[in-house]
């Protein structure tokens, strides 16, 4: 068979497998070839190839937008909201060091009360005696300084009180009478601490000594002469915690104490104020020891 002529011929697409090519020679013998349909077919082949690029572009594209459209619902499933506007304020966000170390909330427990220790005879356990209270052998306050004398402790309180003061120490149950005398020109001055079982018995015993003829003895010894035996005196009353305390001031030279006698009566309030000062420094002490236990 001649490929000139003859039967119908197969038409060649480039495309599809298996077609039959047009021969060099179609429509001639000369066996020169048809540049005008060779160059057809080309153009035919050139414009398929850009649609299927075109089209597989738009694809692609279509399918990169879809997996970005995805992964964006996807991270915003949990919160539909979220956005710029629910970013953290800059105050709560931490700091380019890490974040900062956290701690259980802590309080330190209340101090002890002082005076809670010297209320009562089952916390006030600490050694007590006059020198304990009355340390050393002088006293300054501001600036007068008062020489330190005779001393003395007693369990029968009422043996070293004198007006109506016995009657109210055995009443309250007073179980101790410590007294110190201190002295400077030619004034003196006696305290006297009467030691209860607790702060209750204290007050009371206080509330009946004052304004009334109460008073603690004088005492003296070790350089202070007999005072406030017949004359008249400055006396004070007090408590504070478990403890009262009297004062009685006068002159060693017998003299009476008047209202002008304002030495007499610095005396007796500086001698008052130290007292309860070392009460109260008893307190504490005991107050801290428990603390540290």
């Amino acid at each position: 068979m001649s490929y000139g002529q003859g039967g119908p011929q197969s038409q060649w697409d480039p495309w599809k497998p298996n077609s039959q090519q047009q021969p060099w020679n179609s429509g001639s013998d000369d066996g020169t070839p048809d540049w005008a349909a060779l160059a057809e077919a080309s153009e035919t082949r050139n414009k398929r190839r850009r649609v299927l690029f075109i089209g597989g572009g738009v694809l692609a594209t279509v399918a990169i937008g879809t997996a970005v459209a995805m992964a964006v619902v996807s991270a915003n499933d949990d919160n539909p909201t979220a956005g710029p506007s629910n970013l953290p304020a800059s105050a709560s966000l931490p700091s380019s060091g890490g974040a900062a170390p956290s701690f259980e909330p802590t309080s330190a427990p209340p101090p002890l009360d002082p005076k809670d220790f010297i209320s009562s005879a089952k916390k006030d356990t600490a050694p007590l005696s006059p020198d304990t209270l009355f340390p050393g052998t002088r006293l300054t306050m501001g600036d007068v300084v008062y020489k330190k004398g005779a001393t003395a402790d007693t369990k029968n309180c009422a043996s070293a009180a004198g007006g109506t003061l016995p009657k109210v120490l055995t009443a309250n149950g007073c179980t101790r009478l410590m007294r110190v005398t201190y002295s400077t020109d030619g004034i003196a001055v006696t305290v006297g601490v009467a030691v209860f079982d607790d702060a209750a018995r204290a007050t009371k015993a206080k509330a009946q000594a004052s304004g009334k003829k109460s008073l603690v003895n004088a005492l003296s010894g070790k350089g202070v002469k007999n005072f406030c035996d017949a004359a008249i005196c400055r006396t004070t009353t007090n408590a504070y915690g478990r403890y009262a305390y009297f004062t009685i001031s006068g002159f060693t030279n017998g003299k009476n104490v008047t209202t002008k006698d304002t030495k007499v009566f610095r005396t007796g309030n500086d001698l008052a104020q130290f007292t309860v000062n070392q009460i109260h420094r008893r307190g504490q002490a005991q107050a801290s020891a428990a603390a540290n236990r």
